[in-house]
């Protein structure tokens, strides 16, 4: 699951760096996958929009088994 996960990302990270920030992978555990949002994502504001709106919805959309993401 983890190559699919990190498919996705590679999808969603050109959206990511032209706003100066970028994700990174931590890990995949049971449908949770960890992220470390990087970059101008790393201090803004809406990191937490971002990431629920954009990054998890993206991956649950695509893959099924992703449950939950979180920023570690």
């Amino acid at each position: 699951m983890r190559e699919k996960v990190e498919a996705v990302l590679a999808q969603i990270r050109p959206s990511l760096q032209a706003d100066g920030g970028d994700v990174e992978l931590v890990d995949v555990t049971d449908g949770t996958v960890k992220v470390r949002l990087k970059g101008a994502c790393a201090g803004c504001p809406m990191s937490t929009m971002t990431l629920q709106m954009g990054i998890e919805r993206t991956l649950k959309e695509k893959i099924p088994e992703v449950k939950q993401v979180i920023a570690v």
